[in-house]
């Protein structure tokens, strides 16, 4: 994928990629991959080489890894490499969401009185913590939504996608919508032909994935133009991300900022010492 001064777009991806629309880009995970997929791109051409992360909002990870992929090519390159924001965010997948739970309401006849329906947000399983936040990302979904229940399942996950519209079932919806929160399908296998389940297919259509695309990597070449890549703020996109430890006195020391600095540290000191304090960790 090309654009503007012949830039090369590469699409670094997760646990959502799913099957991306034709013609987005080459997608590749991050790590030893992408960085070949970087090298041979700037090797082959003069322009940019911009690297979009293609996680919806519940992969910080992803974002991270991408910005330390990177990193290493800024020294040999510079001026050519560029990491852009990622595709979507949370904010962003809660509103793709509402308007597809709109979209599949819509889509089912009632035959008179309406069924009493619910929603089932499916995606690939991940790590707990992007898991836990597709439960939030549901809840937001389901406030001032018209479905009465909200439900989370996952590709190869707890619960899994059957458990998931059995769960809606025994809840009480006479009728389950599937929407994925994902690149891929909502549904698989035999659970796409069951007479009660609605399969409410991909979340976006081809051309709003390679619009979104484009808008990245539009703003992130003018980043570049003004001397930012990117990579610093990817570099912090996992910060408060995971398990929260406290940590006893002399932890961290280097957290604490000296007698001579005034205001808050980064950790939101005020520049006294704190014996006691939490920090994300992943295990």
């Amino acid at each position: 994928m090309t654009g503007p001064a012949d830039v090369t777009v590469l699409l670094s991806c997760g646990h959502e990629r799913g099957e991306l629309a034709p013609g987005a880009g080459p997608c590749v995970p991050a790590g030893r991959r992408l960085a070949g997929a970087v090298e041979e791109a700037l090797h082959r051409g003069n322009g940019p080489v911009c690297v979009v992360p293609m996680t919806l909002g519940r992969d910080p990870r992803l974002i991270a890894e991408s910005a330390r992929t990177l990193r290493w090519a800024t020294g040999r390159w510079p001026g050519r490499v560029t990491l852009a924001e990622s595709f979507g965010s949370t904010g962003h997948l809660i509103g793709w969401l509402r308007t597809a739970a709109l979209r599949v309401w819509s889509g089912v006849p009632d035959g008179g009185e309406p069924q009493p329906r619910a929603l089932l947000i499916t995606a690939p399983a991940a790590d707990p913590f992007d898991d836990a936040e597709l439960f939030r990302i549901a809840r937001l979904v389901r406030q001032f939504g018209r479905h009465r229940w909200v439900e989370v399942a996952f590709t190869g996950g707890d619960p899994d996608i059957a458990e998931g519209v059995d769960r809606c079932l025994r809840l009480g919806a006479e009728w389950v919508s599937a929407v994925s929160a994902a690149f891929g399908p909502a549904l698989t296998g035999d659970l796409a032909a069951r007479p009660d389940v609605d399969d409410g297919g991909a979340l976006l259509t081809e051309p709003a994935v390679r619009r979104v695309i484009d808008a990245r990597v539009a703003v992130a070449l003018d980043r570049l133009d003004h001397g930012d890549n990117g990579i610093g703020a990817g570099l912090d996109a996992e910060h408060g991300h995971g398990y929260a430890h406290s940590h006893g006195p002399g932890e961290h020391e280097q957290d604490v900022p000296g007698p001579d600095v005034p205001g808050p540290d980064v950790h939101g000191h005020n520049g006294h010492h704190h014996h006691h304090h939490t920090h994300a960790h992943h295990h």
